[in-house]
C-alpha cells in the first residue's frame, strides 16, 4: 500500500473511531472532544507509536481549524436571539477576559510558584471558552434564549483577544519583543476594531452577491460560504488586523443574510466544523505525550483548573454581568458553563512553535488543566441547570425552513418543518396568517404527500413546501417561528408586506 493510501485509509478509521465516541460521549455526558484527544494520545508514542513532533505543522494546522471552526459558529448564530445577549456577551469577552486574565496571572505566580511571564501566558491561554464543549453537552437543554446567547456569542468574541495577547506574551517570554501593558492594549483595541470592519465589509459583499446570482446548486452556496468566511480571516492577517474577529463577524452576516439554502449551508459548516475538530483533537493528543507528564506538571494543571473553576470564571462573570439584570443563579450557570476546550490547547502550542523554554512543560500543563475542567463541569452541566433553575421547559424546537430560489417566477420554495415541541403543531393552514400570493403547496406526512386546504391541521413530523414571491421571504420565516414558539396567537402582524 502506497503512504498516501495507507494515510487516507487510517484517517478513515481514525474518523470513524471519533464518530461513534462522540455518540459514547454524549450518553456520558462528556464533551466528544475529550475522547478525540484520547484517540489521538493513543496513537502516539506510548500506544500505535506515531511519532509527531513538528511544532510549526501543529500550530498551522491548529489556527487553520480555529478559523473553520469560528465560521461554524458565525454561520449558525442567530443574530435576533444574539442581540439581545450582545451586551453582557462583549463585556464576558472583553473585560471577562482581563479579570480572569488578570486574577489566574496572580494565582499562578503566588499560589502555584511560577515566573510571572509563564503565569502571565497561563492566564491569557485559559480565559477563552469553548462553545463546541459546552453545546455538545448542553444540545439536549431546554436553556432560555438569552442564557444560550451569552454563552455562544462570548465564546465566538473571546478568541480573538486572547490569541493577540498569548502572541505578545510569548515574544516578551522569548525575548523576541518588549512592549507596555498601555501599548499592548491600544494594539489589541486597533487590532479587534479593524477586524470587526474588515468581517463586517466582506460579510456585506458576500450577502449583496449571494442574493444577486442564483448556483446551480444548494451545497454551491454553503461551499460559498464557507470560502467567504476564510476570505475575511485572510485579508484581516493580510492588512495586519485580528483575522479571527473578521471571520467571526463576517459569518455572522452571512448566517443572518436572508441567502437561499441557509440549512443547507449550516450543515455543511457543522460538518466542516467536527472535521475540524476531530483532527485537531487527535492532533493534539499526538502531541501531548504521557511519558513527559509529570507528577508537577499534573499537580499545577489540575490545580490551576480548579482556581479557573471556582475563582477566576465566577469573579469575571460577576464583573461583566451584574449590570444586565441577570439573575444570580444564572450567574451560578454561566460560571459553571465555562468550559475550555480547543482553543486555550491551540493556544499553548503558540509558545512551543516559538521555541520558548519549557514551552512543553507549559502545553502538559494546559492539556492537564483542559481534562480537569472538562471531566469535572462537562457531565454535571445538565444536572446544574435543573437544580440552579434555568432550564425552559416551555422552549420550543424552532422550525427549520430551507429557502431554494425559482428562477422563471421571482419567487422562492421554502421547506419547512414541524419538530418535536413545535407549537406549529395543531395551527391550521388559515391560522398561519401568511402574506397574500404566499401559497402552502405541499404537506408531506409520513409516506404520503397532499395539497392542504385551509382548515388543514399541521401535525409534528409535518414537512411544508411554501412559494413565497420575493420580498416576502423574511416575514414569512419570522411568522414561521414565531408561532413555532408561541403558538397561533403568537404576535399578531397583519398581512402586511414587508420589503427586503
Amino acid at each position: 500500500m502506497q503512504p498516501s493510501d495507507l494515510a487516507l485509509f487510517i484517517g478513515a478509521v481514525v474518523v470513524l473511531l471519533a464518530v461513534f465516541l462522540a455518540r459514547i460521549g454524549t450518553r456520558l455526558g462528556l464533551p466528544a472532544l475529550l475522547l478525540f484527544l484520547l484517540v489521538g494520545m493513543v496513537l502516539g508514542p506510548v500506544g500505535f507509536g506515531i511519532d509527531f513532533n513538528d511544532l510549526d505543522a501543529a500550530h498551522a494546522i491548529g489556527f487553520a481549524a480555529l478559523v473553520l471552526i469560528l465560521a461554524d459558529g458565525g454561520l449558525s448564530t442567530n443574530w435576533k436571539d444574539i442581540r439581545p445577549a450582545l451586551g453582557p456577551a462583549a463585556l464576558l469577552a472583553t473585560v471577562g477576559v482581563g479579570v480572569s486574565f488578570a486574577v489566574m496571572t496572580l494565582l499562578g505566580h503566588y499560589v502555584l510558584g511560577l515566573h510571572w511571564s509563564v503565569a502571565a501566558l497561563l492566564g491569557a491561554a485559559t480565559t477563552p471558552t469553548d462553545s463546541a464543549a459546552v453545546f455538545s453537552v448542553l444540545r439536549g437543554v431546554a436553556l432560555p434564549s438569552r442564557l444560550r446567547s451569552v454563552l455562544e456569542a462570548e465564546s465566538g468574541l473571546n478568541d480573538a483577544p486572547t490569541v493577540l495577547v498569548v502572541i505578545a506574551l510569548t515574544g516578551v517570554a522569548t525575548g523576541e519583543s518588549q512592549i507596555g501593558v498601555l501599548p499592548l492594549l491600544g494594539s489589541i483595541a486597533l487590532e479587534l476594531v479593524g477586524g470587526i470592519l474588515v468581517g463586517l465589509t466582506v460579510g456585506w459583499v458576500a450577502v449583496k452577491i449571494g442574493r444577486r446570482i442564483n448556483l446551480p446548486s444548494g451545497n454551491l452556496y454553503a461551499i460559498a460560504a464557507m470560502a467567504w468566511a476564510v476570505t475575511a480571516y485572510g485579508v484581516g492577517v493580510w492588512i495586519g488586523v485580528s483575522g479571527f474577529a473578521a471571520v467571526y463577524v463576517a459569518s455572522v452576516m452571512i448566517g443572518n443574510g436572508d441567502l437561499p439554502y441557509q440549512h443547507t449551508t449550516r450543515a455543511f459548516s457543522e460538518g466542516i466544523g467536527w472535521i475540524c475538530q476531530i483532527g485537531l483533537f487527535v492532533m493534539l493528543g499526538l502531541l501531548a505525550n504521557p511519558d513527559r507528564l509529570t507528577w508537577a506538571s499534573v499537580g499545577s494543571g489540575a490545580a490551576a483548573g480548579l482556581l479557573l473553576t471556582f475563582v477566576a470564571r465566577p469573579l469575571a462573570v460577576l464583573a461583566c454581568t451584574t449590570w444586565f439584570g441577570i439573575r444570580r443563579n444564572e450567574r451560578f450557570f454561566l460560571s459553571w458553563a465555562g468550559l475550555r476546550g480547543a482553543v486555550p490547547i491551540i493556544l499553548a502550542t503558540i509558545p512551543m512553535a516559538s521555541h520558548m523554554d519549557r514551552a512543553d512543560k507549559f502545553f502538559d500543563v494546559i492539556l492537564v488543566l483542559v481534562v480537569v475542567c472538562t471531566c469535572l463541569q462537562g457531565p454535571t452541566l445538565p444536572d446544574a441547570a435543573k437544580l440552579l433553575g434555568v432550564v425552559d421547559p416551555q422552549t420550543a424546537k424552532d422550525v427549520t425552513i430551507e429557502v431554494a430560489p425559482l428562477d422563471e417566477i421571482a419567487a422562492d420554495l421554502l421547506q419547512a418543518d414541524v419538530p418535536e415541541g413545535s407549537r406549529l403543531a395543531g395551527v391550521r393552514i388559515r391560522e398561519l396568517r401568511l402574506p397574500r400570493n404566499c401559497v402552502v403547496s405541499l404537506i408531506i406526512r409520513g409516506d404520503r404527500s397532499f395539497a392542504p386546504r385551509a382548515e388543514t391541521k399541521l401535525e409534528q413530523g409535518d414537512e411544508l413546501l411554501i412559494v413565497v414571491p420575493q420580498g416576502q421571504r423574511r416575514y414569512v420565516v419570522e411568522r414561521l417561528t414565531e408561532i413555532g414558539r408561541g403558538g397561533r396567537l403568537a404576535r399578531w402582524y397583519g398581512l402586511r408586506i414587508q420589503a427586503e
